[in-house]
């Protein structure tokens, strides 16, 4: 499964490591996705959701019934 927040749409970026001697090989900067799991009481059920590190604060801030509505309007699945 890819590296992707469901919330924010955050992916890896792609850059380059440069080395002392200044040589350059490709490399990913991978986003902090880690797996939750909320509870949405209004399907009295719990979910399980891919989030970024600054998704789940903003999580915290909107609260859960609106992040999976976000999601949703997305076409995610939940």
């Amino acid at each position: 499964m890819s590296r992707r927040c469901q919330l924010t749409g955050r992916e890896p970026g792609f850059g380059r490591t440069v080395s002392h001697s200044h040589r350059r090989s490709p490399r990913r900067f991978e986003p902090n996705v880690q797996d939750r799991r909320y509870w949405l009481p209004s399907e009295n059920r719990h979910v399980r959701l891919r989030l970024s590190a600054r998704a789940i604060e903003l999580v915290d801030r909107i609260g859960v019934e609106a992040a999976v509505a976000r999601i949703r309007a997305r076409g995610e699945k939940v």
